[in-house]
């Protein structure tokens, strides 16, 4: 796992053990801090709330939703909510499907946030089957919602250009370049793609 500060660091190290280049960058920038969210449904409607908007305009959505539906957003609340009345909230007419295809899920039963399947690749399809929940943001969610120590977001733009630098490759390694190389890094690939990301943002800052 990678939920805690302590767990995190070990799967560092043991990354920084097996390629030159974290040991490096571990020197130079120190550890990432955890980032964890608690897992369930309240988590991935705010990511559908946050998508392709500013931080600032999701927290203002999101305060209007729950000024409309309650702490939480309950999910039989926003399906009880018409068109119009989600929409004042500042949910467009693609985020409402996507945010009730998540909570028909949850409400139904026919997806069980809190009983994922172990497996990583079975946890992300039933992921998917939400509406606008695509791969990245269920590997994202598994990661820093359940602490699973080896998501590797391979197709994450930041990640690669981070494994990039760190590994001082001559150019932006593709998708399947992230996942031949980091094959290797099993079963701590989840540590590897969060210290990427905490280069990308040294390295831009």
């Amino acid at each position: 796992m990678v939920a805690t500060t302590e767990q995190l660091r070990e799967s560092i190290d043991a990354i920084a053990a097996l390629e030159p280049g974290f040991a490096t960058v571990l020197r130079d920038i120190g550890y990432p801090a955890t980032r964890m969210r608690a897992a369930g449904y309240e988590t991935l409607l705010r990511t559908i709330v946050g998508q392709q908007v500013s931080v600032a305009s999701a927290a203002a959505v999101w305060r209007r939703l729950e000024t409309e539906l309650g702490e939480g957003c309950d999910p039989a609340a926003l399906l009880a909510r018409d068109f119009d009345t989600l929409r004042a909230c500042g949910l467009s007419r693609q985020k409402q499907g996507y945010a009730r295809s998540l909570a028909e899920l949850v409400t139904s039963g026919a997806l069980d946030l809190h009983a994922l399947p172990a497996d990583d690749e079975e946890a992300i399809a039933q992921l998917v089957r939400i509406k606008g929940i695509g791969r990245w943001s269920a590997e994202i969610y598994l990661l820093f919602a359940e602490g699973r120590p080896d998501i590797w977001p391979a197709g994450d733009l930041a990640v690669q250009i981070a494994i990039g630098r760190i590994l001082d490759l001559p150019t932006r390694p593709s998708e399947k370049m992230m996942r031949d190389m980091a094959e290797r890094w099993r079963p701590h690939r989840g540590a590897a793609a969060i210290m990427a990301w905490h280069h990308y943002n040294t390295e831009v800052l």
